[in-house]
């Protein structure tokens, strides 16, 4: 649940360190009437002393008020909340509207009501506000909106948390209120407390790829003579060979048949292998998107391309969480990247917590990789890992691209040395063979053709 900020209208849940779970309310007092007593035993002395009758019954009247703040107990929590969600899925940036309705089922007056709903860690806020404040009669009802902007990730609401205070305000309820789906959902709402983003698939960027095929016809230019485009070689003339492939030229030339061979065109299986460990969550700055992030638009631009290209795509997660997507085509199977992509828990926006081998992710990733596959490997470069995982990937005869998202800056002395040895490992992979996309601020389009250019020199 995000953190409740501090508010002069609706309170501080954070005043105690214990919070309210579901079912199990807790009660405090505010201390709104500290000193009341005390000050009404004063200017009662003075009103005797003095002989004003008009201090002592206002030091009595305080008294007898600080007695009754002091024994009222907290408020009843007969409360129901209804959460309703514009829709269950949207795509990243969007803005999803959420209703919150809160209900007085009990049969005293709610003079103070506070909420503050559990607005998930993984969105923000971007119109309106997830708290609120009301009295509620008997039977009566309240209703807020606010809207949050959509970012990657499946998101799960927490329990609204309520603050309920009485006429005095001496002592406050604090309830973890289980919300409930709305009682009449209309047509274009879900009465789930989830919000699923999955990221866009584009199309447009050119991925380039090597040489390693597999058997299926496809768009990469191979070494091998047949059939094609691009003229490759002579061979002697075999019956059955068609007549649109002969050398004319040489026969009319020799009197020797001949056939002209092109270069073939294959399809390739390529994985994208995104770097999920903890270290792949670095950004530049507070407000920047972090390595992974840029990872995961990447491999869908880079999956959505070998798609479109008649190759054969998959994904692969090299972390705590173990995240796989067979090699396939088609429609369906980019629907399912979608999905993976967006939703599965190894590819979280959020940093894993549980620790890890990363010798035992690596082999299994490629204890999966079948021989023939390329691999485009995302990952920031910020240690040494995952440049040893693509040399040992480049030694199993599997092409390996690197694709790295710089999440370095250069305003302090430690960041600096971060980005220098980073560059050092990029360096270190170029001299090994390996072929490296060192992707800044630009577009990722921009990143892949300034790459090839320099690999076609």
């Amino acid at each position: 649940m995000s953190s409740p900020v501090p508010d002069p209208q609706l309170g501080d849940p954070r005043a105690s360190d214990r919070r309210a779970s579901p079912g199990e309310p807790i009660d405090r007092t505010t201390g709104r009437w500290r000193g009341v007593t005390a000050f009404a035993l004063l200017a009662g002395a003075l009103g005797v002393l003095l002989s004003r009758p008009s201090l002592v019954l206002a030091g009595a009247a305080g008294v007898l008020f600080g007695a009754a703040a002091r024994t009222a107990g907290p408020p009843s929590s007969s409360l129901g909340v209804e959460r309703e969600v514009a829709r269950e899925r949207a795509d990243p940036g969007e803005t999803v509207r959420v209703t919150v309705t809160v209900v007085n089922e009990g049969e005293a007056l709610l003079p103070d009501v506070r909420v503050v709903d559990g607005v998930p860690d993984g969105l923000t806020v971007a119109n309106g506000s997830p708290r609120h404040a009301t009295a509620l009669r008997p039977g009566k009802r309240a209703t807020f909106s606010y809207a949050v902007r959509a970012r990657r990730g499946a998101h799960q609401f927490d329990p609204a948390t309520v603050l309920l205070r009485g006429f005095t305000g001496a002592v406050e309820r604090e309830v973890a209120a289980p919300v409930d789906p709305p009682s009449e959902p209309t047509d274009a709402s879900t009465a789930t407390a989830r919000l699923a983003c999955a990221p866009r698939l584009d199309e447009g960027s050119t991925v380039p790829l090597g040489p390693q095929t597999t058997g299926f016809a496809g768009h990469v230019s191979t070494d091998l003579g047949g059939t094609g485009i691009e003229f490759h070689s002579v061979r002697e003339y075999r019956p059955g060979d068609p007549l649109s492939r002969v050398d004319w030229a040489r026969v009319a030339r020799t009197g020797e048949f001949a056939t002209r061979q092109f270069r073939e065109e294959r399809a390739a299986t390529v994985f994208t292998l995104l770097d999920t460990r903890e270290s792949a969550y670095r950004a530049p700055a507070p407000d920047a998107p972090t390595a992974l992030e840029r990872s995961v638009a990447a491999a869908g631009a880079v999956f959505t391309a070998l798609l479109a290209a008649g190759n054969r795509a998959g994904i692969a997660a090299w972390g705590p969480t173990a995240g796989w997507l067979h090699p396939g085509t088609g429609s369906e199977h980019r629907a399912r990247a979608r999905g993976l992509l967006g939703t599965h828990p190894a590819f979280d926006p959020t940093p894993p917590e549980r620790t890890f081998l990363p010798t035992i992710a690596r082999r299994r990733v490629e204890r999966r990789l079948p021989a023939n596959a390329q691999v485009f490997l995302c990952s920031p470069l910020v240690d040494d890992p995952p440049a040893d995982f693509a040399r040992r990937l480049d030694a199993h005869d599997h092409r390996v691209t690197v694709l790295s998202p710089d999440p370095t800056a250069t305003d302090t002395a430690g960041r600096t040395l971060a980005a220098v040895e980073r560059d050092r490992r990029l360096s270190a992979l170029r001299g090994a063979g390996i072929r490296v996309v060192d992707w800044g601020d630009e577009p990722l389009d921009v990143a892949l053709l300034r790459a090839d250019r320099r690999w076609s020199v």
